[in-house]
């Protein structure tokens, strides 16, 4: 079935002949079709663009309690902590994070321990698309699960983002982290794996 801009086309080329008509009717043939996947992309963006508002972290809506008695026990700069929030994101186009049951090895490269934390804190598990950049990623998280007061200085809320690898894969993370009194710890930007040992632990006595 042609389609109606088409149609309209051709009887305008047939006034000008046969010889006109068998020339243009296939050029303007193409010009509709890259009309049609041009309005289909389109349109595809148009849907997939509200999925973007899932990137949004309510910390007011989080767990308003201190850490839980452990072990294990996490804490953020010998402070401990209650697990809040975590955010994944794979990096690079084509990557995908593993399912939801499969997740553990990946929070155990993060810290060790930090699985067994999880099932313990029983935080919520939010999934973003493809990340490029760590330090990116970081500003993004931070702009999206957005803390109280100045980064969260002076409250109970701290956030922890920045790389992790995962069997040589590089995965990005955010943690939002509540403790049981205001501190002064605010955000804290990983730039390389090593980092997140200096920062957090997990102590089991």
């Amino acid at each position: 079935m042609q389609h109606p801009l088409l149609d309209k086309l051709s009887e305008a080329f047939d006034s000008l002949g046969s010889g006109a008509a068998a020339f243009v009717v296939p050029v303007a043939a193409v010009v509709v079709v890259l009309l049609i996947v041009w309005r289909l992309l389109r349109r595809r963006r148009k849907v997939e663009a509200p999925l973007r508002a899932d990137l949004k972290v309510e910390v007011a809506a989080l767990e308003d309690r201190g850490p839980p008695e452990g072990p294990p026990v996490l804490e953020l700069y010998n402070l401990p902590v209650r697990l809040a929030a975590v955010v994944l994101a794979p990096v690079g186009v084509g990557r995908e994070l593993p399912p939801d049951d499969q997740l553990s090895p990946l929070l155990d490269a993060l810290i060790p321990g930090l699985d067994k934390v999880s099932a313990l804190h029983r935080p919520l598990i939010r999934r973003w698309p493809n990340q490029v950049s760590a330090r990116g990623f970081a500003y993004l998280f931070f702009n999206h699960a957005r803390l109280p007061g100045v980064g969260g200085k002076g409250t109970v809320w701290s956030s922890v983002a920045g790389v992790v690898k995962v069997q040589n894969q590089p995965v990005m993370a955010g943690l939002v982290l509540r403790a049981a009194a205001p501190n002064s710890l605010g955000q804290t930007v990983i730039d390389a794996e090593h980092q997140w040992l200096g920062c957090l632990r997990v102590k089991w006595s």
